[in-house]
Protein backbone atom coordinates (compact mmCIF):
# COMPACT_ATOMS: atom_id res chain seq x y z
CA UNK A 1 0.00 0.00 0.00
CA UNK A 2 0.94 3.60 -0.51
CA UNK A 3 1.18 6.65 1.66
CA UNK A 4 -1.03 9.75 0.93
CA UNK A 5 0.07 13.23 2.94
CA UNK A 6 -2.21 15.61 2.96
CA UNK A 7 -1.29 18.99 4.77
CA UNK A 8 -3.46 21.20 6.16
CA UNK A 9 -1.83 24.89 6.93
CA UNK A 10 -4.13 26.92 8.94
CA UNK A 11 -2.89 28.03 12.08
CA UNK A 12 -1.31 24.37 13.51
CA UNK A 13 0.05 23.10 10.20
CA UNK A 14 -1.53 19.50 10.45
CA UNK A 15 0.09 16.75 8.33
CA UNK A 16 -2.50 13.84 7.91
CA UNK A 17 -0.92 10.14 6.71
CA UNK A 18 -3.37 7.59 4.93
CA UNK A 19 -1.12 4.09 4.40
CA UNK A 20 1.89 3.06 5.41
CA UNK A 21 5.13 4.51 6.05
CA UNK A 22 7.86 2.85 5.59
CA UNK A 23 11.19 2.80 3.89
CA UNK A 24 9.19 3.39 -0.11
CA UNK A 25 7.14 6.26 1.40
CA UNK A 26 9.73 7.92 3.83
CA UNK A 27 11.75 9.95 1.42
CA UNK A 28 7.81 11.25 0.06
CA UNK A 29 7.49 12.88 3.30
CA UNK A 30 10.64 14.12 4.24
CA UNK A 31 9.91 15.86 0.36
CA UNK A 32 6.32 17.12 1.96
CA UNK A 33 8.49 18.03 5.36
CA UNK A 34 11.31 20.21 3.40
CA UNK A 35 8.78 22.24 1.40
CA UNK A 36 6.54 22.82 4.37
CA UNK A 37 9.71 23.67 6.73
CA UNK A 38 11.68 25.81 4.31
CA UNK A 39 9.11 28.34 4.82
CA UNK A 40 7.92 30.06 7.81
CA UNK A 41 9.79 29.10 10.64
CA UNK A 42 6.77 27.46 12.68
CA UNK A 43 6.44 26.01 16.77
CA UNK A 44 3.57 23.41 16.21
CA UNK A 45 3.48 21.23 14.04
CA UNK A 46 0.96 18.04 14.31
CA UNK A 47 0.83 14.48 12.54
CA UNK A 48 -2.70 13.13 12.52
CA UNK A 49 -2.10 9.80 12.15
CA UNK A 50 -5.81 8.30 12.30
CA UNK A 51 -5.13 6.36 8.78
CA UNK A 52 -1.96 4.93 8.92
CA UNK A 53 -1.71 1.56 9.09
CA UNK A 54 1.76 1.26 9.24
CA UNK A 55 5.01 2.77 10.89
CA UNK A 56 8.37 1.13 10.18
CA UNK A 57 11.84 2.77 11.51
CA UNK A 58 12.29 4.86 8.36
CA UNK A 59 8.84 6.53 9.40
CA UNK A 60 10.13 6.95 12.75
CA UNK A 61 13.04 8.98 11.22
CA UNK A 62 11.01 11.24 9.45
CA UNK A 63 8.88 12.43 13.38
CA UNK A 64 12.37 12.38 14.30
CA UNK A 65 14.05 14.57 12.17
CA UNK A 66 10.95 17.32 11.81
CA UNK A 67 11.23 17.46 16.20
CA UNK A 68 14.76 18.13 15.68
CA UNK A 69 13.72 21.23 13.04
CA UNK A 70 11.13 22.51 15.46
CA UNK A 71 12.03 21.55 18.90
CA UNK A 72 15.29 23.87 19.13
CA UNK A 73 13.24 26.89 18.21
CA UNK A 74 11.25 26.71 21.25
CA UNK A 75 8.41 24.32 19.50
CA UNK A 76 6.41 21.27 19.21
CA UNK A 77 5.60 18.04 17.81
CA UNK A 78 2.48 16.29 18.40
CA UNK A 79 0.95 12.98 17.25
CA UNK A 80 -2.70 12.95 17.37
CA UNK A 81 -4.90 9.56 16.49
CA UNK A 82 -2.56 6.78 16.22
CA UNK A 83 -3.99 3.45 15.34
CA UNK A 84 -2.82 1.16 18.54
CA UNK A 85 -0.22 -0.91 16.71
CA UNK A 86 1.17 2.69 15.47
CA UNK A 87 0.64 3.82 18.96
CA UNK A 88 2.76 1.01 20.37
CA UNK A 89 5.89 1.48 17.56
CA UNK A 90 6.23 5.16 18.94
CA UNK A 91 6.04 4.35 22.73
CA UNK A 92 8.50 1.61 22.37
CA UNK A 93 10.74 3.64 20.80
CA UNK A 94 10.16 7.17 21.86
CA UNK A 95 10.41 8.89 19.10
CA UNK A 96 7.57 11.52 20.39
CA UNK A 97 7.89 12.15 24.27
CA UNK A 98 4.87 10.58 25.88
CA UNK A 99 3.31 14.20 26.70
CA UNK A 100 3.26 14.57 22.71
CA UNK A 101 0.57 11.93 21.64
CA UNK A 102 -2.85 12.72 21.92
CA UNK A 103 -6.30 10.54 21.63
CA UNK A 104 -7.61 12.41 19.27
CA UNK A 105 -7.65 16.54 17.87
CA UNK A 106 -9.55 17.99 21.05
CA UNK A 107 -7.51 16.04 23.86
CA UNK A 108 -4.65 18.02 22.09
CA UNK A 109 -6.79 21.29 22.21
CA UNK A 110 -7.35 20.96 25.88
CA UNK A 111 -3.88 20.37 26.35
CA UNK A 112 -2.63 23.54 24.02
CA UNK A 113 -5.69 25.64 26.02
CA UNK A 114 -4.07 24.31 29.38
CA UNK A 115 -0.79 25.75 28.62
CA UNK A 116 -2.04 29.03 27.03
CA UNK A 117 -3.63 29.62 30.58
CA UNK A 118 -0.70 29.23 32.46
CA UNK A 119 1.29 31.56 30.48
CA UNK A 120 -1.22 34.27 31.12
CA UNK A 121 -1.45 33.36 34.50
CA UNK A 122 2.23 33.76 34.60
CA UNK A 123 2.55 37.20 33.31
Amino acid sequence: MSLNIAIDQTATPTISLTGRLDSNTAPRLDEALDRLLAGTPMLRLVFDLSHLEYLSSAGIRCFVRARKIIEPRGGRVAVVNPQPGVRKVLDIVKAIPSGGIFKNVAELDAYLDDIQRQVQDNE
